[in-house]
């Protein structure tokens, strides 16, 4: 086509001419840590090795988390960062629609058997600052345009985020916890939908855990029979 003569695509990593929107040059794809099997039943961390079927990570075992299970689609270094900090801050909305493809495939088990997907709200003064959610940009791409062929039902205001907690950057893992505790509340309209139902949260990036657990919390107490959570980057602390 001609823009493309005039506006070639451009790789999402480095800025090198690819060819097609919303590609990955071969360097970049190389360099990116894609998740996959072997790995933590639950959280999702990988293994070195299979550990076989049901097999949790040191972690999980020590303290298993709020939510059933949870995946991503990228280990969070500093690859990955240089597409989800462009992405999540500075207004490269473009970049969804790659990253929910590679969640829906990162995550094809968990969308199949979920009722409601539903992103991790931002307090309105968040909101405000950046005009978009990032995680629901991806919630919308991977329901609606990547996986038509499973129905799931998207609900983009399931959870609300009433109380201002700034950022969880430098907070140790409890401090975490401790700052998303009551932040969240299911939307009235949405009260007498959960009960029963399997829910899929989506966010960016799953750090300590604490702020998908704290939408675990509303969501089991308002009657949810499982939550899962899809991410596209996820932090793997080494193992000590």
């Amino acid at each position: 086509m001609l823009l493309d003569a005039v506006l070639p695509p451009l790789c999402l990593g480095c800025g090198e001419i690819v060819g097609e929107v919303g590609g990955l040059c071969a360097s970049c794809w190389q360099s990116f840590n894609f998740m996959s099997a072997p790995h933590c039943a639950c959280c999702g961390t990988p293994f070195a090795e299979d550990l076989g079927p049901g097999a949790l990570c040191a972690g999980c075992m020590a303290r298993r988390p709020r939510y059933n299970r949870a995946r991503a689609a990228l280990i969070y270094d500093d690859h990955s960062r240089r597409l989800i900090l462009p992405f999540k801050h500075g207004d490269r909305t473009d970049i969804a629609r790659a990253c929910g493809g590679w969640m829906a495939r990162a995550g094809a088990e968990l969308l199949a058997s979920a009722d409601l997907v539903a992103p991790v709200p931002l307090h309105w003064r968040r909101l405000f600052t950046r005009r978009y959610n990032q995680a629901a940009l991806l919630a919308r791409i991977v329901v609606r345009e990547l996986i038509p062929d499973i129905k799931v039902r998207l609900a983009p205001d399931l959870l609300r985020r009433g109380r201002w907690t700034g950022s969880q950057t430098g907070l140790r893992a409890r401090e975490r916890r401790r700052n998303v505790r009551e932040a969240f509340d299911i939307h009235p309209h949405w009260r007498t939908e959960v009960a029963g139902k399997r829910i899929l949260l989506i966010d960016d990036v799953l750090t300590t855990g604490a702020t998908v657990e704290a939408c675990s919390r509303v969501l089991e107490r308002a009657g949810a029979d499982c939550v899962d959570v899809l991410t596209l980057a996820r932090v793997i602390r080494p193992a000590v």
